[in-house]
Order: structure tokens, then sequence, then C-alpha cells
């Protein structure tokens, strides 16, 4: 079998730019990665050429070993896909031993979460806002009403902004959403949130009542005059980072999909199941709702560092 020589690898490199229009910047890579792999095989004592798919596991297992992040792996494992490919359509080798090698995955980013505090702090401020009105008292309104709404229920933003009038009519503690794939789920309400959404709810009607021409009944909870006929999600998410800036919480930190995390975070932090968060979340998959796993961790950490006898005795140890 012929060894992965300098001729390979060049022939292998002048393909890449040639018929593909790899850039130089890419062809270096291409070149380093097939080295260190090169490298690492000879020191297994086998052949490049003669490389089996167990043989570049062990590589990329090196590699993890070695501290390499999931991405790099995932790069020098696209390097070596596409130069066994070369191989096998040059007829240097009857198999592609990197078909059956699946990609180093990607640890998933944990969710942005704010503290139980910052929450404390971004609907304290809207409380206080709305309740000192300002030159718009309604809007005051409709924003403590949003966000008391989104951190008691943990909707996503689209579904809050899209609730239907027909919700100040309800009575009891629960609201309906209709989430993804026109799927409906139950999810209950603080009494925070009852309170915010039927003070906005008293002050919008008192004010269309008010005006000379009183708009036309809305369908949704919180109209707005664009295409849609409910508040866009964008207006919504920028009127929240001026809040959150009026509240002395940074600004890059919050949107309201953060609030979403915060929901599904400090409930789990104080004891909720995992597979009951997944139902008020609407997540379809439990795989998703596991995104949030880190908190469970260290919920159970801090469980056994209370209150098993060994953690207790070796506080008093210390």
């Amino acid at each position: 079998m012929i060894d992965l020589s300098a001729a390979h690898m060049e022939s292998f490199l002048e393909m890449m730019s040639a018929e593909r229009g790899a850039a130089n910047n890419t062809l270096l890579s291409y070149e380093h990665d097939l080295e260190d792999a090169s490298s690492f095989l000879k020191q297994r004592g086998v052949k490049p050429t003669d490389a089996t798919s167990d043989d570049l596991r062990a590589y990329l297992s090196h590699l993890a070993q070695q501290g390499f992040k999931a991405s790099s792996q995932a790069r020098r494992l696209s390097a070596l896909r596409q130069f066994y490919k070369f191989l096998y359509a040059e007829g240097l080798r009857t198999d592609d031993p990197t078909g059956v090698l699946d990609a180093p995955k990607k640890a998933r980013p944990l969710p942005k979460v704010l503290s139980i505090d910052d929450v404390s702090k971004l609907i304290g401020r809207a409380e206080q806002e709305a309740a000192e009105g300002g030159s718009d008292p309604v809007a005051r309104l409709r924003m403590h009403a949003l966000i008391e709404l989104l951190y008691a229920t943990g909707m996503r933003v689209s579904e809050l902004v899209s609730l239907p009038a027909s919700v100040l009519a309800q009575n009891g503690r629960f609201l309906v959403i209709r989430g993804k794939g026109n799927k409906e789920r139950l999810v209950p309400l603080s009494h925070s949130a009852i309170r915010a959404m039927q003070a906005y709810g008293t002050a919008m009607a008192s004010d269309n009542a008010a005006q000379k021409t009183p708009p036309p009944e809305s369908l949704w909870l919180f109209p707005s005059s664009g295409k849609a006929g409910y508040l866009p999600r964008q207006v919504f998410a920028r009127d929240l980072k001026d809040l959150a800036a009026r509240a002395g919480i940074r600004v890059a930190a919050i949107s309201p999909h953060v609030l979403r995390h915060a929901f599904a975070s400090h409930l789990l932090a104080n004891g909720a199941d995992l597979r009951a968060v997944q139902e008020l979340l609407g997540h379809s998959d439990i795989s998703t709702t596991q995104i949030y796993t880190h908190v469970l961790e260290e919920r159970l950490h801090q469980l056994v560092q209370n209150h098993h006898p060994l953690a207790k005795q070796a506080k008093k140890q210390d």
C-alpha cells in the first residue's frame, strides 16, 4: 500500500485548489492537520494510507485528551474526510475509513440566566414606573404586564405578544397558550401577573373610550398598528433593554428569551421537576429542556453538601 507521501498530499492540495477553489489559508490548514494526523498514526506503527476507522477514532480521542475543543476536533476530522475521499477517488484506497466516524459533539452553550435579584429589580422598576404613570401611563402598564406575564409563565416572546384580548375576560389563574405546531398548553399565572394584566386592560379600555374616535376593537391583548396587529417582539425587546438600563441591570444580559430561561432555571433551582418544566415551556422533546440540567446538578450538589451526614462532619472539622 502506498504511504501518505509528500507527493500524495501535494496532489490532494492541488485538487482542493484547482477543483474546489480552496483559499491559501484553507490549504495551509489542511496541510497542517494532515501532517499532525500522519505523525500520530506513524507513532502507532500505522501507515496513514493503511489507517482503519479505529486508528482515526484513536486520533480524535488523542485530540480530546490533549484538550482540543470539539470544534477543533471536527475541523481535523473534516480534513481527514476530504483526504480519504480523495484517496478513494484516485483508487489508492478501496474504502473510506472516515465514513463511519461521528463528528465530535459541540457542547451546547448554557443559557444566559438572570439572577432572582435581577429579575426582582426589573419587575420592581416596571411596577414603580407603572404606578407613577408619566406621559404615557398605558405604555408603562403594558410593560409591567408583559414582564410579569413572561416571568410568571415562561412563554416564548412570540406567544406573549400575540396573546388574544379574550384573556382579560378569564377569571382563573391559568392561561391556555397556543404554541409551536399549533399545540395548546396550560400555564399558571401568579397573582402579581393577574393584577398587572388587569390594570393594563382597564387603563387601555379607559384610554380608548376617552378618544374622540375610538380605535376598532382589537383581537389582541397588546395591539399595534403594525401589519400583524399586535406588538412586534422587536419593539418589546428594545423596550425591555431600556427598562433594564433604568433598573441598573447590564443591558447585554437581558432579552425576552433570557427571562424565559430565568423562569425555567429558577423553577428547577427551587425543586421543580424537569418534566413539569418541559410542559410549561412547551418543549416537545425533553432533550431541549435538558439544557437546564446544570441547574439540577448544582441543586443536587448543594443537597448533598447540606444534608449528607459525612458532608456535615467534614464541615465541622473544617
